[in-house]
């Protein structure tokens, strides 16, 4: 695959800061589950009777298997993936971190270019919440 140099540049803002993903710019190129405006929010993924270590696996496996991705970062609370788009190689950083206070997965998907995703990073954590709960396969 082909990467766009435009679109290379791993922001310096992820990971996890005081229970925190980074927050989404003003533009509508980013969903997350903590974010204080509902054009952003996204609800956080959950699973009772799944650990966040289960969850996360779930989810990377998913990532793998749906989306053109790649898993920068594992931990067992916290993982960090770059999904690359067929068309022109954009890139989206998704994000996602267990809280053990809260148990729920937090989410963040966030384009690195452009004023608008077209929806694209809603869409992608709505297709890992379907497929975390069970429901269908990758389109």
């Amino acid at each position: 695959m082909l990467t766009n140099p435009m679109t290379s540049k791993r922001p310096i803002n992820l990971g996890v800061e005081q229970g925190r993903l980074a927050a989404c710019p003003a533009i509508h190129n980013c969903v997350c589950s903590q974010a204080d405006d509902q054009a952003h929010y996204v609800a956080p993924f959950s699973a009772p009777g799944m650990t966040g270590k289960e969850i996360l696996a779930r989810l990377a496996s998913a990532l793998h298997a749906c989306e053109e991705a790649e898993v920068i970062t594992q931990t067992d609370a916290y993982l960090h993936a770059e999904c690359h788009s067929a068309w022109l190689g954009f890139v989206d950083d998704l994000e996602l971190f267990w809280s053990e206070d809260e148990n729920v997965c937090h989410v963040r998907s966030a384009s690195r270019l452009g004023l608008s995703d077209l929806g694209k990073n809603r869409a992608r954590v709505e297709k890992l919440r379907m497929l975390l709960e069970g429901w269908g396969f990758c389109d």
